[in-house]
């Protein structure tokens, strides 16, 4: 894999798993996958890169199938108590404020 080809495709991953907004990115990874990619040419290095990429990838995935598939994943315990009832079709009861405080 060409080197150029290769230090676009990791930029490629690392922005398409990115969760700020492009114009508040940091250009600091960049940069420095840049220096690396230009201060090597072992032919090992391209492996590793093509690991990189590969491993990337699958993070990604990784995480669209977990939100995907298990919804429940970033809920506080109270949310998932409540979101696990309604999937069997019960109702939790409404507890009071004041219980809670005392």
């Amino acid at each position: 894999m060409a080197t150029k080809r290769a230090y676009r495709a990791i930029l490629r991953e690392l922005y398409k798993a990115s969760i700020s907004p492009r114009s508040t990115r940091s250009r600091t990874t960049a940069l420095n996958f840049r220096a690396v990619l230009e201060s090597t040419k072992s032919s090992d290095f391209d492996v590793v890169t093509q690991n990189n990429i590969t491993f990337l990838r699958s993070q990604r995935m990784y995480k669209t199938l977990l939100d995907r598939y298990n919804p429940l994943v970033d809920l506080t315990a109270e949310e998932r108590i409540e979101a696990t009832a309604r999937r069997v079709g019960l109702n939790m009861p409404i507890t009071s404020q004041d219980n809670k405080a005392e």
